[in-house]
């Protein structure tokens, strides 16, 4: 099988759990081959994901195709209109790979979506069967490419797996959890101590798991799954058990979520308190019965195989 970006957070480790699975064939596509790996077997370097790649001669060999690669985040600065490059890649190169893919017979391809597609805030937990509703251009392009593929499949007949993870975590992982444990690794004084909000995560073995479960199970094809640990927690929370698995207690100051929540606004930085402070729950129930799936590892064994490798 094929699993696209394999250098990045997600591909890395959805390949050395297929390197572990005896018969399985797994080959990794990067942008660019990394310097000590040049010689490295299992992967090929095919440039940037765009509307004309040519996937063609590379896909005659696979039946299976995990596309785990994607742009997630763009310094707006820089840029006059973000969701251009995130359409270009995440929408446009993502239709050109599943056109090429069915055009060569490929029989399944397992798309990593985003939890923001749902959107980025609930009352109650999200359900794959609720109308999406993203917020941010990041969501939007996924939503957009999950269209196009439904799209596809109707047209080719090739199976399509979606897979939306909340927040994934693990061990270097980037973006917010990163955020979140270079802030307790440094001893940084958190006004975060008293937040009562209830978010889902996935660490990323159980996200593995999953996508792994989705190659071959019958009941995954067409199929939209939600991805979780089966734990919600608050930030506060979060913060402590990561302070815990890391042997390095987080020093929360408990300030009333609402002052924070005023304080960013007047700051600007009203997406980062939705992050922090706001709600965002999945509810996996049809994940786990569908699949016969449960998630192999709890948050806290979780967290802890995170700090443990990097030890």
């Amino acid at each position: 099988m094929l699993v696209t970006g394999a250098s990045g957070f997600v591909g890395r480790a959805i390949m050395h759990a297929l390197g572990t699975i005896e018969g399985v064939c797994a080959v990794g596509a990067v942008r660019e081959l990394p310097v000590k790996n040049r010689s490295e077997q299992s992967l090929l370097s095919l440039g940037d994901l765009s509307k004309t790649s040519d996937w063609s001669l590379v896909l005659a060999d696979f039946d299976v195709v995990i596309h785990a690669a994607a742009r997630a985040h763009i310094v707006k600065h820089e840029v006059t209109d973000p969701f251009d490059i995130y359409r270009k890649i995440n929408v446009q190169g993502t239709l050109r790979l599943a056109e090429q893919a069915a055009k060569a017979g490929i029989k399944r391809f397992v798309f990593i979506s985003s939890v923001g597609v749902n959107g980025n805030i609930t009352s109650r937990p999200f359900t794959s069967a609720i109308q999406p509703n993203p917020a941010e251009p990041y969501a939007l392009s996924k939503w957009e490419a999950e269209q196009g593929l439904w799209n596809i499949q109707r047209e080719t007949g090739m199976e399509v797996v979606i897979i939306r993870p909340p927040l994934v975590y693990g061990l270097d992982a980037p973006g917010n959890f990163g955020s979140l444990v270079r802030w307790v690794q440094k001893g940084i004084p958190l006004p975060l101590g008293a937040v009562h909000n209830k978010r889902s995560l996935v660490g990323i073995d159980n996200l593995v798991d999953l996508i792994i479960r989705c190659i071959d199970h019958p009941a995954a094809a067409n199929e939209v799954f939600l991805a979780g640990d089966g734990e919600d927690l608050s930030t506060t929370d979060l913060l402590r058990r990561v302070g815990e698995a890391m042997g390095k207690p987080a020093r929360l100051i408990p300030v009333p979520a609402g002052l924070l929540q005023l304080g960013a606004t007047l700051l600007g930085r009203k997406a980062m308190a939705q992050r922090l402070l706001g709600s965002l729950q999945v509810d996996i129930s049809k994940t786990c019965e569908l699949l016969d799936w449960k998630p192999p590892y709890t948050v806290q064994e979780g967290l802890k195989r995170c700090f443990e490798r990097s030890n």
